[in-house]
């Protein structure tokens, strides 16, 4: 119980960010397509890189990205795949992109600085690398491909500037080059305004709802994803890591069942905005499954993971 309220409690200030950028959209005017751009051009890059240069880099570890980046895609595309019997517009794009996204940047980092020793905050970055790989690449690609060809989607992916800092990131730490103070100073502001603006975000998308029109068989389909086929599926490889290729510890399984319970990702948000692919509908699915989120992750969090 002590574990609950102590997670509760963390949780809450993120939703009065999500009340500030609701406040700031309805009555400030700012426009949630100049923070999305902000957001993946500029922010979320410099975040990346810096996860990567200060990770402690090992087999287990590297692995951690590619198999989050293969787990996601793979979620994506079947889901996707399945979204294209239900829907015919771009809501089946962002249903896919939602299917194998979550929030484990603006959610996961502050939930793990609260429940895991610092030695384990390395990892959890690795894991929401995996994710951001996927947002930025493949589920970047399945939302384009709403409203344009396949060769502007590509375009679009590879104008991306997330995945070269996640490279040149891995090349920097490898070889050990130092950065500074300075570097760790500036860098420490960008972390705060990913968490931020990243929340912020869903408010404004929020304030941009003419009407509250409540889509159940989107929400309810994105939930189904998010907090039932994702924990089961890490919990599989769990179990095939223990009795199979026993590549992980114990505390690394801790990781990967946090990074299995996020809500959906504050970046469906984002990315629907940037390609015209239903935000108002994201918008409230976002917000929906974070409210949702309050009780289940320090729920499941106390009984698992304490």
């Amino acid at each position: 119980m002590d574990v609950f309220l102590a997670l509760f409690f963390r949780i809450i200030p993120l939703y009065l960010v999500i009340l500030l950028g609701f406040v700031a959209g309805k009555y400030l005017n700012v426009k949630k397509e100049a923070l999305a751009s902000l957001l993946i051009y500029i922010i979320a890059p410099v975040v990346i890189f810096n996860g990567v240069v200060t990770a402690r880099i090992s087999i287990s570890t590297l692995s951690l990205p590619i198999l989050f980046f293969i787990l996601a895609s793979f979620t994506g595309m079947i889901f996707y795949k399945l979204a294209k019997f239900i829907w015919t517009d771009s809501t089946k794009n962002i249903f896919g992109f939602a299917a194998g996204s979550g929030n484990t940047g603006y959610f996961g980092l502050p939930v793990a600085y609260a429940i895991f020793p610092s030695e384990l905050i390395g990892p959890v970055v690795l894991s929401i690398l995996g994710f951001i790989l996927f947002e930025n690449s493949l589920g970047f690609f399945i939302t384009a491909r709403g409203h344009h060809t396949v060769k502007e989607s590509i375009l679009k992916v590879l104008k991306l500037p997330t995945i070269y800092a996640f490279f040149l990131g891995l090349i920097i730490n490898l070889s050990g080059i130092p950065l500074g103070q300075i570097y760790t100073d500036t860098v420490a502001n960008f972390r705060g305004a990913y968490t931020v603006l990243g929340m912020m975000i869903i408010g404004l998308g929020l304030a941009d709802v003419r009407g509250f029109k409540f889509d159940l068989k989107f929400t309810g389909l994105t939930f189904l994803t998010k907090f039932i086929w994702w924990p089961l599926m890490v919990y599989g490889v769990i179990i095939a890591d223990n009795m199979v290729f026993r590549i992980y510890d114990p505390s690394i399984h801790k990781v990967m069942i946090l990074m299995s319970i996020v809500p959906l990702a504050a970046n469906t948000v984002a990315f629907a905005t940037e390609l015209k692919a239903q935000p108002e509908k994201a918008s409230v699915a976002v917000l929906l499954s974070t409210l949702f989120a309050l009780f289940y992750i320090p729920l499941i969090t106390s009984l698992f993971l304490s």
